[in-house]
């Protein structure tokens, strides 16, 4: 949890898995691993050698799928999708995969990022007499192909994906391949896996561990993978520029469990707890961390600073998606419901409170009061990122300046308005030092949200065509 309690709405996640018997029921616990990217809807399309059969629905994986009898969804190859929406409205409409069927075949898309010229090439394409079913950006990437041709290609996905601007990464299905693509920066994670003969595509390193896949390689940048019953091919439909991955996937977003772009996230959080409490040092008794992904940092604090690191905050892991919260009163009681502080623990200390980050502030004034009431003397915020000023165009819910407290206010005042006795944020330059290990393998890392440096613009576009790939499996 942490982010200011989801105050950071994940993107999306997407599975895909060709060649193996049971691909529906794998592609149910794939998505299971990447449930915390997206909680609004979830589905799953399966291909049977014939044709392709959908069956998703709102809310979490285990409630679209509850009655499900995965005898019925039969076939060797499916693709999966976990849907926050940033783009676009809830419904079922919406939620992914999307599946359209032509008189020439069907296809089947699931897409994580966000498609910044979504908006005018909708309207390029209803002015050309297409007709959209959706308010998805995804569905914008499936008429731009048909219009280049009946039937999917390499050179008809490419040239598509060449007209889009944005972070992407796109898993398609047909009755004859599956395809992958990623944005020429890297800004969103993808990987391949393999589980016997099958391959697997996933958001998320954790998807492969869930079914007992192992990992191969991460997607490149600008590159569309095809995967069919003859194996594996790799072209790059755009060039390859020096991968800018969004660093709130290592931040807050991915499982810690999870390797993205050859770093594990758990031991990145650490390494920026540590950097943290290099940089901002704190007289105090422990180390505390909010629950859930500020626990790895938090340990790191403690151990660079020689603080012990105590649970000094409960997360209560039954309260629903759903609680209704009727009055304001009870809306005050939401973060009370979801965390708790231990007293025993706290009360008398001087606390360092390790949170991954800070959007409203509102969540972390209310925790930072939560911990005086229950007695802690003194509660120092460090913050294991540096302040979110500037809006994410790339598939994170953070449209706006507006709801970003860094955005208006200093760190001072942040300190003052939350009611912390100090507050400090790692610096960008100790956030990269965490992540960015090896740069010859093109390590690096997109900070637009907290430095205003868009590595990707509405008018940025690669297009190459389409060229082979070195390094493939």
């Amino acid at each position: 949890m942490s982010a200011e309690i989801k105050g950071i709405n994940e993107e999306c996640g997407v599975f895909g898995i060709w060649g193996h018997e049971k691909a529906a029921g794998l592609t149910y616990y794939g998505l299971h691993s990447l449930q915390h990217r997206g909680q609004e809807g979830a589905g799953v399309v399966v291909n049977d050698g014939t044709a392709l059969t959908a069956h998703k629905g709102l809310g979490l994986v285990n409630e679209v799928f509850k009655d499900v009898d995965f005898s019925r969804l039969s076939g060797m190859a499916a693709i999966g999708h976990v849907r926050y929406s940033t783009q676009g409205d809830g419904g079922i409409e919406n939620v992914q995969p999307l599946l359209l069927r032509s008189q020439s075949n069907s296809l089947a898309l699931a897409h994580n990022g966000n498609i910044m010229n979504a908006r005018e090439l909708r309207g390029q394409l209803e002015d050309m007499g297409s007709i959209l079913q959706t308010t998805s950006d995804t569905e914008v990437l499936a008429h731009l192909m048909k219009r280049d041709g009946s039937y999917q290609t390499t050179a008809t996905i490419a040239n598509a994906l060449n007209q889009i601007v944005g972070a992407y990464a796109f898993v398609f299905l047909n009755e004859d391949k599956m395809f992958a693509a990623l944005d020429p920066s890297g800004i969103r994670p993808l990987s391949i896996g393999k589980l016997g003969d099958a391959y697997v595509i996933a958001s998320e390193t954790c998807a492969f561990d869930q079914i007992g896949a192992s990992f191969e390689r991460e997607v490149l940048p600008g590159e569309l993978v095809t995967i069919s019953d003859d194996g594996v091919e790799s072209e790059r439909f755009a060039t390859r520029e020096q991968r800018t991955l969004c660093a709130m996937e290592y931040v807050y977003l991915s499982r810690p469990d999870s390797n993205v772009n050859r770093v594990n996230v758990h031991a990145s959080r650490k390494r920026m707890g540590r950097e943290l409490a290099k940089e901002a040092p704190a007289n105090a008794d422990m180390v505390i961390g909010v629950p859930d992904s500020s626990i790895s940092a938090a340990i790191g604090y403690a151990e660079e600073s020689g603080l012990p690191y105590e649970m000094g905050i409960i997360k209560n892991r039954y309260v629903g998606r759903t609680f209704i919260q009727p009055s304001q009163e009870l809306r005050e009681q939401g973060v009370k419901m979801k965390l708790a502080p231990v007293r025993g623990i706290v009360a008398g200390k001087r606390i360092v409170m390790i949170d991954d980050s800070v959007v409203r502030g509102t969540t972390s004034k209310r925790i930072v009061r939560m911990l005086k009431e229950a007695g802690a003397r003194e509660v120092h915020v460090r913050i294991a990122s540096p302040p979110i000023q500037h809006p994410c165009h790339y598939g994170i819910d953070m449209s706006t300046k507006d709801e970003l407290i860094a955005a208006s206010h200093a760190p001072e005042e942040i300190g003052d308005i939350i009611g912390a006795d100090s507050i400090a944020y790692l610096a960008e330059s100790g956030l990269k030092k965490a992540i960015v290990k090896d740069k010859t393998i093109n390590q690096g890392i997109c900070t637009a949200c907290m430095s205003g440096v868009y590595p990707v613009k509405k008018g940025h576009s690669k297009k190459e065509g389409v060229a082979p790939i070195a390094d493939k499996l």
